[in-house]
């Protein structure tokens, strides 16, 4: 998610980084994650005002509307953090091929890991700070009390910034494969420690309809051991159940990038990718209106099997779908898409304290739950990039952020 210049390779570790000429910017991919960026901060603020509490600060819905933001909720989910992953996936090759593995490490964890640390130590306590009130609350109810520094420690939660957790661990587990594979014999032609570009080749339909169906037979798996709502404290992982999905979809980005698939992507694919999402959805919503509660989430059920492939099968058509739309009508920039796009890695990160300040300031407001995600998600878009920009105007701040 964080943009990096087009830099000659260096000398870098054991193995030289060879220079490649700089690749043209892609700025459909871009815009992608200012939209993608952009709906994170709305899938959150649709969490505050849904049925779903699963946030910082949370106003469950006293009219059907909140229905409505749940569905929202759940067709994002679907899609949205392996579609990020993949985009991360798809710049590693070319990253670790200017720097080699040791300043890419370096650069993996100043990039990802002082973000990282920075909301555990600084922003969470402000995000969390009515869960501290609350706890406090419950505690003195009980005659007991709840000093900050405890509440502080058996609060500490990745937040948002799990995405930053997984993706670390993704780029070490690259930069591990490739440092192996560099100690191997080269073949003719190839440079040590550098994966030969290939010539750009298309997606077979077959390709994708396997790697669908194995995807849906993965999370299906999967989901006996992590249902769909499970929840890893510490780590703070809310979504553990998609993990299929994120790290396989990171490596689809990997491959991308070294067979050319964005741009080999036809129109049609990406027509017929909309279109077999739809499909699937149709498909699955008479399953998801029948099944008893807990059905959908895992544990080897029928309706968990039939959940696994709409998930699959609509994540991959979107995904698709998305990238072609994108690149064939969206794949320019002026200075306010630069704009967004240079400050989206920063909105991400502080986009949730941006959210709670707002709930908090429009908790006195008795509206409908859409009305109310309507007017906080339109206010709280332009102020996160506008927080974006203040923090990354900062001393060093651009470096990381």
């Amino acid at each position: 998610m964080t943009d990096e210049p087009h830099r000659t390779a260096v000398q870098a570790g054991p193995e030289r980084a060879v220079a490649r000429p700089p690749r043209a910017r892609l700025h459909y991919v871009d815009n992608l994650r200012i939209a993608l960026t952009a709906l994170v901060v709305l899938h959150h603020t649709a969490v505050t005002y849904g049925n779903i509490p699963a946030w910082y600060y949370t106003e469950p819905a006293r009219d059907g509307s909140g229905l409505l933001l749940d569905v929202f909720v759940m067709f994002n989910q679907a899609f949205f953090m392996g579609f990020f992953f993949m985009i991360a996936g798809y710049f590693t090759p070319a990253s670790y091929d200017r720097k080699g593995t040791r300043p890419f490490v370096r650069d993996r964890l100043k990039r990802l890991g002082i973000p990282l640390l920075a909301f555990l130590l600084l922003l969470r306590p402000l995000t969390g700070f009515g869960g501290y009130a609350a706890m406090r609350d419950s505690f003195a109810e009980r005659g007991a009390s709840l000093p900050y520094w405890i509440y502080y420690l058996l609060s500490w939660d990745a937040g948002p910034l799990w995405f930053v957790e997984v993706l670390l661990v993704f780029v070490a587990l690259y930069a591990l494969v490739r440092h192996r594979a560099a100690r191997r014999p080269p073949a003719l032609g190839t440079a040590a420690g550098h994966e030969p570009a290939r010539p750009p080749r298309p997606l077979r339909p077959r390709a994708v309809v396997g790697f669908t169906a194995g995807l849906a037979l993965a999370t299906y798996l999967w989901r006996f051991l992590v249902p769909d709502g499970s929840y890893v404290p510490f780590l703070g992982l809310p979504t553990p159940s998609y993990l299929p999905q994120y790290a396989s979809f990171f490596v689809i980005g990997v491959l991308a990038h070294r067979h050319g698939w964005p741009g080999a992507l036809s129109r049609r694919a990406g027509r017929v990718g909309f279109a077999v999402a739809a499909a699937a959805t149709l498909a699955y919503l008479p399953v998801v209106l029948t099944a008893q509660q807990g059905a959908l989430d895992g544990h080897g059920t029928w309706q968990s099997l039939v959940s696994a492939a709409w998930l699959s099968t609509f994540a991959v058509g979107v995904v698709i779908g998305l990238t072609v739309l994108f690149r064939e009508r969206l794949n320019r920039q002026g200075p306010a898409a630069a704009f967004l796009s240079r400050h989206a890695f920063a909105v991400y990160v502080l986009h949730a304290p941006v959210l709670v300040g707002l709930g908090y300031a429009f908790r006195w407001l008795h509206a409908p739950a859409a009305a109310k995600f309507a007017l906080v998600g339109a206010l709280a878009l332009p102020l996160c990039w506008a927080v974006a920009y203040a923090v990354r105007s900062l001393p060093r701040a651009d470096r990381v952020l």
